[in-house]
């Protein structure tokens, strides 16, 4: 591995490049905030992809794209004079050692939850009106309400133990239920919601991210259907031409790859 002298000169290095691109490139030159964040958020996204699939070279790929968002949010910044890369790096030095007491000062914890209600405290002495306010509003829901849950969680409010999220989950199934047989739409949608997010929370106190157990079954599904496309073709078929029964040979077929 690299020391940190190489470490900090590649860094520099970055800087460097940036620094000649944004003076350069026509393209680099004409890019603001605005229109970097739709690309930040793609790359944030094929990141998350790689780290699914346990790609460790495509990760450190993906980890070169965010981290060249990053210097350039930081160029732009420098450019008006509001902060540059070393701001961004101080402020997040300074905010970690502020919210980890049990290492940087004389606060004692026990555990991992001990350090997670420390720092949702702390940021609420830093002058936060609300716990939630750290949950950004353009989450996936998903991801949104398995952060929100995390976040109250961290002052208290939460459950005992997993036995009652299940039963929480079976009560807003059976709420939900009773409004698909009234066939309220509005009342249906509220009621799904409450199911989801229940199941969200039950996942949590089982030490399962419900977005990465959703993304897997999506990857496998994926997999598992083009599978039966190839197979379909194969056999000069069209998949609406087939009969359920003959897509489910192919279907079991995949599963066993």
């Amino acid at each position: 591995m690299n020391s940190r002298e190489s470490q900090l000169q590649a860094f520099d290095r970055l800087l460097t490049i940036m620094d000649e691109l944004r003076a350069q490139c026509p393209w680099d030159k004409k890019q603001t905030m605005q229109t970097l964040r739709h690309l930040t958020i793609e790359e944030t996204y094929e990141l998350g992809d790689a780290i699914l699939d346990n790609d460790l070279e495509e990760i450190k790929k993906e980890l070169g794209d965010v981290l060249l968002h990053i210097v350039f949010y930081a160029k732009i910044g420098s450019e008006t004079n509001h902060f540059d890369m070393a701001d961004v790096a101080n402020d997040i030095c300074d905010k970690l050692i502020n919210r980890h007491p049990h290492i940087y000062g004389n606060v004692v914890v026990k555990d991992e939850e001990e350090v997670k209600q420390n720092w949702e405290r702390i940021k609420l002495k830093e002058g936060k009106k609300s716990v939630l306010e750290g949950v950004p509003k353009g989450l996936p829901a998903l991801v949104k309400a398995n952060r929100i849950q995390d976040k109250v969680a961290g002052v208290g409010f939460d459950w005992e133990k997993p036995e009652q999220v299940w039963e929480k989950v079976q009560e807003e199934l059976e709420e939900f239920q009773e409004e698909v047989k009234d066939g309220n739409l509005d009342a249906m949608e509220a009621e799904f919601g409450d199911v989801l997010f229940s199941m969200v929370n039950y996942a949590r106190f089982l030490n399962i991210n419900p977005e990465n157990a959703l993304e897997r079954t999506n990857k496998k599904f994926i997999k598992r259907f083009q599978y039966l496309e190839n197979k379909a073709k194969e056999n000069g078929k069209a998949l609406k031409d087939m009969t359920l029964g003959e897509m489910d040979v192919f279907w079991e077929e995949a599963k066993t790859i």
